[in-house]
């Protein structure tokens, strides 16, 4: 494989991982709110959480770059106090992959959390288990499966990402091109044998990733 198919594909690995690990916690958080809780507001958050899956790629990406671009909002506070750039940086594509990705998690980890029954996490309150006791020793580990599945869903979701991840971090050789940048790059250079090559490599992970979440799903409705 050459140097640098073999430095894409590990790139795109590690951004996809990152990205997928850094919504986790939100994303469970969110979704054991959405399964378990009634609240104002609870249908705007359900519509504005599914948006990214809806929208053009590239209309989440524009959006993200007028929020962390150098004169956006964010952008501009973490650039101007904390001195962290975003835009055009690695950190751009985990940011776009953990904002792609972010749906799809939290609507896995919804059904996993709604598939608890909250008969167990009563009968645990009545003999004395506080709150966190309960989500720690009942209901984490009743949905651990359907979390897992819906982290590798997350991943999957993450190694293909494309529009938003062009216009947040753009296409800088060595820098942040992935693999579905990379097989566009290619492609555009006239390199077609090497496209074929990324695109078969992001087909194996991405099949991959998907068999294992499948697996683990049907595991968890066993």
């Amino acid at each position: 494989m050459p140097d640098d198919i073999l430095h894409i594909t590990l790139f795109t690995l590690g951004v996809a991982s990152l990205g997928s690990v850094l919504v986790l916690a939100p994303g469970a958080a969110l979704a054991w709110l959405l399964a378990r809780r009634k609240w104002p507001g609870k249908a705007l958050v359900e519509t504005l959480v599914a948006l990214p899956l809806v929208i053009p790629p590239v209309a989440t990406g524009l959006i993200l770059l007028k929020l962390f671009g150098r004169r956006g909002p964010i952008g501009g506070f973490m650039e101007n106090v904390l001195g962290v750039e975003i835009v055009f940086t690695w950190k751009a594509v985990v940011l776009a992959t953990a904002v792609m990705s972010f749906p799809l998690f939290v609507r896995t980890a919804r059904v996993a959390f709604e598939e608890v029954d909250v008969r167990l996490e009563h009968a645990a309150r009545t003999l004395g288990a506080g709150p966190w006791d309960v989500f720690f020793t009942i209901t984490l580990p009743l949905a651990v499966r359907g979390l897992v599945a819906g982290g590798v869903l997350a991943f999957a979701r993450a190694l293909g990402e494309f529009g938003a991840t062009i216009m947040l971090a753009g296409m800088i050789p060595g820098e942040t091109i992935t693999l579905a940048l990379g097989i566009y790059q290619k492609v555009q250079l006239g390199q077609d044998d090497d496209a074929l090559v990324l695109l078969s490599v992001s087909i194996a992970l991405a099949f991959a990733a998907l068999w294992l979440s499948e697996c683990l799903v049907k595991r968890r409705m066993a």
